[in-house]
């Protein structure tokens, strides 16, 4: 309908320019010519504010999917910087526990080792220690071949 309209409006407007004097027929062009850049010009201006307007919300959604992920990012480098800082006060409070332990150990083997090096009169043998003969062993108490284990007696290693 639109376009019916339009060619008829263009025939009309040659059949009144070929009836009309030539001063006023010039006028009628000029005037046509600017309404016609001033048309153009809306035109070009109206499809380059539609770039721009979809170019911005491009930009917009780009925007807030970029600050998703971040903030996404941010919480996974967070949680696994705590767990790894978690992981380091265990192992330091281990090392620790090792340390304090190793420490008693050495101030624990100071005492005991002076004990073993510096020896009193009680750990000097009386004569009751000392083995008689009856405490000697004699050719029955030294071991034949009938008391040797057979290989079936013999306990394995993971056998207890």
């Amino acid at each position: 309908m639109a376009e019916i309209v339009k060619k008829t409006a263009k025939k009309v407007a040659k059949k009144a320019l070929e009836k009309t004097p030539d001063a006023i027929e010039d006028k009628a062009k000029d005037k046509m010519q600017e309404k016609a850049t001033e048309l153009m010009k809306d035109k070009v201006e109206e499809k380059a504010q539609a770039q721009a307007n979809t170019a911005a919300e491009k930009l917009q959604k780009a925007k807030e999917e970029n600050s998703k992920k971040v903030h996404s990012r941010a919480e996974k480098a967070k949680d696994k910087m705590q767990d790894s800082l978690l992981a380091v006060r265990d192992k330091l409070s281990d090392a620790k526990e090792a340390g304090e332990e190793f420490q008693e150990k050495i101030s624990d083997g100071n005492r005991s080792s002076n004990k073993r090096t510096l020896k009193g009169p009680q750990d000097i043998k009386g004569v009751s220690n000392i083995k008689g003969i009856s405490n000697i062993k004699s050719v029955a108490d030294i071991k034949k071949a009938s008391d040797l284990k057979s290989s079936s007696e013999l306990k394995t290693l993971g056998s207890k």
